[in-house]
């Protein structure tokens, strides 16, 4: 870990100059969407997983391509619907007559960057086997254990409560999210833009690769490193501690969203170029962390607050700490 914190001291500026050429190497393909390209990078370097929530259509299936592109990371894409079983996920064996002999056949989880598109069309059983491999890094198939390969990221896509033939996932499954964002529609310049990239020739194919999977893995080992001074422990422990006695919230966050608010917020400083935490890098990344974590009271809903309104007023009542 010394090793890692003095090449961290060291080269911190150059870590965050190959992070901001991949960012705008993703805006390329990406129309108009750069705060949340900036998330899901942080979110990929956080070594954590990403769940959108969005209507189909608005580029979702494009950022996944484009990272894979990028960041040069196997990918594989799911269409999730009710017959998808947690074998396909997971991967199965099968007898080899020749050999005499089972073999393991990998399922869509052993790539690099799996995006799960449209989880909530799927059944229970099938998400759970997904929520297996995100949070063990691995599958166990006939009681044989399978490692992911590193780096592993999934970016799960989930259609709003109304759209028909859905089950979203319950709180408790939500949580094993690093993040929960929402793309939404591009403005109107981005999407003039994005009908004239569609003409000659497909965006993507025009994406330089500027990382490897290595690399990524040293980044993501350098942002763990990230120096965190101790009143920025309670000024986060206190944050999440208020969620969990504010009177709108029936359920706070729990200690996993803790770590994740950590997490993120290292990534966030070693994205802007630092060796060293800030109160602002928290901050920064608390609502897309914290928010589909908590359980609002019905009062709250009936006044109109979102988990997002309620966390910003915590934010702005909870004393930064002064970093001396």
């Amino acid at each position: 870990m010394e090793d890692i914190r003095s090449a961290l001291a060291e080269h911190a500026a150059d870590f965050a100059s190959e992070l901001g050429q991949c960012r705008a190497e993703l805006a390329k393909a990406v129309k108009g969407k750069e705060e949340v390209i900036n998330l899901i990078l942080l979110a990929i370097l956080a070594r954590g997983h990403i769940l959108l929530e969005d209507i189909p259509g608005v580029g979702k299936t494009t950022l996944a391509l484009a990272l894979s592109r990028v960041l040069q990371l196997t990918c594989h894409r799911v269409q999730f619907t009710p017959d998808v079983t947690p074998s396909d996920v997971t991967g199965y064996t099968i007898y080899r007559k020749h050999s005499d002999s089972f073999e393991f056949q990998p399922g869509a989880a052993m790539c690099n960057l799996l995006l799960a598109d449209e989880i909530n069309r799927t059944s229970s059983k099938t998400q759970s086997a997904l929520l297996e491999v995100m949070e063990e890094g691995a599958v166990t198939v006939d009681m044989q254990r399978h490692e992911a390969p590193k780096p592993f990221t999934v970016i799960a896509t989930q259609n709003p409560a109304g759209c028909a033939g859905t089950q979203l996932l319950p709180e408790s499954q939500l949580d094993r999210f690093l993040i929960r964002l929402t793309m939404g529609y591009p403005d109107r310049k981005a999407e003039i833009e994005i009908l004239q990239s569609k003409g000659a020739s497909d965006p993507l194919e025009s994406l330089r690769p500027l990382l490897t999977a290595r690399r990524l893995l040293e980044l993501q080992e350098a942002a763990a490193a990230v120096y965190t001074d101790d009143s920025l422990y309670e000024y986060m422990v206190e944050i999440v501690s208020r969620t969990r006695r504010h009177e709108l919230i029936e359920l706070g966050v729990s200690p996993r969203g803790t770590i994740a608010l950590l997490r993120m917020a290292r990534a966030m400083a070693l994205l802007s170029g630092r060796d060293y935490l800030l109160p602002a890098d928290v901050a920064a990344v608390c609502l897309p962390t914290l928010a589909h974590r908590l359980i609002l009271r019905t009062r709250a809903r009936a006044a109109g607050k979102s988990p997002e309104d309620i966390l910003t007023e915590i934010l702005q009542s909870v004393p930064a700490p002064k970093l001396i």
